[in-house]
């Protein structure tokens, strides 16, 4: 077989499976999205298809993120894709004799923008996904924080409220962007709550009827965001998910984390401010990460 000088790069997702060929520079070849199976056998099946479809054009590495707590190569619970559990992608692919990685999406996120977005040669830096929950991913002296069991940065499990009972009061539900834009519509009257134009609409226009939601949830991100400043002591954030294409958020989130610092002093005294930034590849995020985390391998940098 003739090898290209690309890769394979593979991003998991509860409603799509995204994939694109890239080369070594990072740059988009093609890409295309099948809808995500929540059957085992199924959305296996679907992946064999589409490695098999890269591996005929000569790829020379495969490289997959994906949700849930990401050990080597092999996925355990899965986050939101519970049949993942136990899936390794470099055992089950081994037969093309080519290297595979696998990497957590919320650090797939960071990586990329360390890479070649927003964060670019940051040494401490972070990337939180707004999204169905709240995923992260943090960078300290240079490289990515896994933790002595591969869940670093699983901001999702941040207590926000410890006294909403059991997930609520989570960051993974009280930060949620999609349960904040369900909240809009529903306020709305609008009969699509998951509309996110819809919602942003309203907001961007300043609508007071549903301000105090929007509001209310950047104020929440500024809190987790000060949380971590409390622990990890970074340069710059980096918000990404679906919602960061819509720049009032990221404005919103400052907005609020200065609110957060001029009322209390002790706090605006004792932390420097972290830099809070969009991120640069919004939804392509996790394809360029994931096939940075495999280069990284491939060089013989841990992570």
């Amino acid at each position: 077989m003739v090898y290209t000088k690309n890769y394979l790069s593979v991003d998991i997702g509860g409603t799509n499976v995204k994939f694109a060929e890239l080369n070594n520079a990072g740059q988009i070849i093609e890409k295309s999205k099948i809808k995500t199976s929540h059957e085992k056998a199924e959305f296996l099946t679907k992946m064999d298809q589409v490695v098999a479809k890269y591996v005929a054009k000569g790829v020379k590495g495969i490289a997959f993120c994906a949700p849930g707590k990401i050990a080597k190569t092999t996925i355990h619970f899965g986050g939101a894709l519970p049949f993942l559990d136990g899936i390794d992608f470099a055992k089950r692919y081994e037969r093309f004799h080519l290297p595979v990685a696998v990497i957590n999406d919320g650090k797939a996120c960071v990586l990329a923008e360390d890479w070649l977005g927003s964060l670019k040669d940051m040494k401490n830096c972070a990337a939180i996904t707004l999204g169905t929950g709240v995923g992260g991913g943090i960078i300290i002296n240079g490289k990515l924080l896994n933790g002595a069991h591969f869940q670093a940065g699983e901001l999702s499990f941040l207590q926000m409220n410890v006294n909403a009972p059991d997930f609520e009061g989570y960051a993974g539900s009280a930060v949620s962007a999609v349960l904040m834009i369900k909240a809009v519509n529903k306020k709305l009257g609008n009969q699509d709550e998951a509309d996110g134009l819809a919602a942003f609409k309203a907001i961007n226009a300043g609508d007071e009827r549903i301000m105090p939601i929007f509001n209310d949830f950047c104020r929440k991100v500024a809190n987790l965001i000060n949380d971590v400043q409390a622990v990890v002591d970074l340069d710059a954030i980096a918000i990404g998910g679906g919602v960061s294409a819509q720049p009032i958020v990221v404005k919103g989130i400052n907005q609020a984390y200065d609110k957060i610092r001029d009322d209390n002093l002790m706090i605006k005294m004792t932390f420097t401010r972290v830099q809070i930034l969009d991120a640069k590849f919004k939804n392509d995020a996790n394809l360029y990460g994931a096939l940075y985390n495999l280069l990284l391998h491939l060089n013989g940098e841990k992570l």
